[in-house]
């Protein structure tokens, strides 16, 4: 274990967690949904990684993500065993914003906090939203690939600095420890944060795991939770869009619409197709209700998460739309791409062709449906999106 280097955070991101760490948002719950959903996205750059270098899962291809918690201590942990990071990683993910845009985003968020504080996990920068909650945070990681002597440390009470110091770290991935402020102690508990995981995350396609309630006492006994722990799956953890439509609710497509669009409001509209034929594949496409604050950035990702046979494979597939309908938001899983599929080959693929003149049909037909059939609703596209 090497001594703690203390370094500062970038001034967008100190100006960040003050609003964090003083806020008065109404739904603290988000900063679950949030830390599980960046462990979702670890373990599927695992896999993706994996598809070109097997020795990356070290023996362990079953993927998780494990919360878990400590009343007495109030603490929550939340765990994954995807990619994890290497101290270089850590320093440019947690202590900068590297995003143009990023002083008018802060700044809108300090005006008006209460309603966008959600809107932080479509910046990208969903993990400082563990200081709603925590008044001191303690992740520790390693990359997929490294050796165990190679795991970092981050430490930050949010207060405009952190600690770093390289530990000894058996397992791969990170580990998110949340010493929860006093008001809100009471996520340390089971209940609560299965009903959290199940609202907010139970689409996720990786096991959600928490440890399993002892068994009720008998005969005047008391209850005894095993010396090693037994962890249950507490979500579906089947990818949404292979579902038949006719087994899915609004309710179901409203939530995984927000933790792929990182947005907290309803979409507009979407639409949910299997498309067969020389080219099969899956594709659910969302309208947000309103423009995403950095729609007029040129350099601004697409909104699409392309995945080959329910393997995610990038989440800014820019090939996938043409840049007027770059608002899109949602997946399209194809079933005759390579797992190994790169940018390059994007560039120039025949099915990736097929697929974009598919969806962008699909698009503009949901548009026109809405037009003839929904005229308000159209409108309220046209007035945010049509300029």
């Amino acid at each position: 274990m090497s001594q703690p280097e203390i370094r500062g955070f970038q001034t967008e991101v100190k100006e960040l967690l003050q609003l964090m760490i003083h806020s008065l948002y109404s739904n603290p719950e988000i900063f679950l949904r949030e830390l599980v959903s960046n462990a979702s996205d670890a373990c599927d750059k695992l896999r993706f990684e994996a598809v070109s270098d097997d020795a990356l899962y070290e023996g362990d291809e079953t993927l998780r993500i494990r919360v878990s918690f400590d009343a007495a201590a109030k603490t929550v942990t939340i765990s994954d065993n995807g990619i994890g990071m290497n101290r270089d990683e850590v320093i440019e993910n947690i202590g900068t914003i590297a995003r143009s845009g990023t002083k008018a985003f802060i700044q809108k968020l300090g005006q008006d906090q209460a309603k966008d504080l959600s809107q932080i996990g479509q910046f990208g920068v969903g993990f400082y939203s563990a200081f709603i909650v925590a008044e001191e945070v303690v992740l520790t990681t390693r990359r997929a690939g490294m050796g165990s002597e190679h795991g970092v440390r981050w430490t930050s009470r949010g207060e405009g600095e952190y600690a770093l110091e390289t530990v000894d770290s058996a397992e791969r991935g990170t580990s998110i420890v949340l010493k929860l402020r006093e008001d809100h102690a009471d996520f340390a508990d089971d209940w609560r944060l299965r009903s959290v995981i199940r609202k907010y995350s139970d689409h996720i396609t990786f096991p959600i795991e928490m440890v399993k309630a002892p068994s009720p006492a008998m005969d005047d006994e008391e209850a005894v939770a095993p010396e090693v722990p037994s962890w249950e799956r507490i979500n579906d953890a089947t990818a949404l869009w292979v579902r038949p439509k006719s087994a899915i609710s609004d309710e179901e497509y409203t939530e995984f619409y927000k933790h792929v669009g990182h947005d907290w409001e309803a979409p507009l509209a979407w639409s949910h197709n299997r498309v067969e034929g020389k080219t099969e594949y899956t594709s659910l496409l969302y309208l947000p209700a309103r423009a995403p604050f950095d729609l007029w950035d040129r350099e601004t990702k697409q909104g699409i998460k392309l995945y080959v046979k329910r393997v995610f494979i990038m989440d800014d597939a820019e090939k996938l739309m043409p840049r007027y309908l770059r608002f899109v938001r949602g997946v399209i899983d194809s079933a005759d791409l390579p797992l190994n599929v790169s940018r390059e080959i994007l560039q120039s693929n025949r099915v990736l062709d097929t697929i974009r003149q598919g969806s962008v049909k699909r698009i503009l037909g949901m548009l026109e449906q809405m037009a003839a059939n929904e005229p308000e609703k159209y409108a309220k596209f046209w007035g945010t999106f049509g300029q």
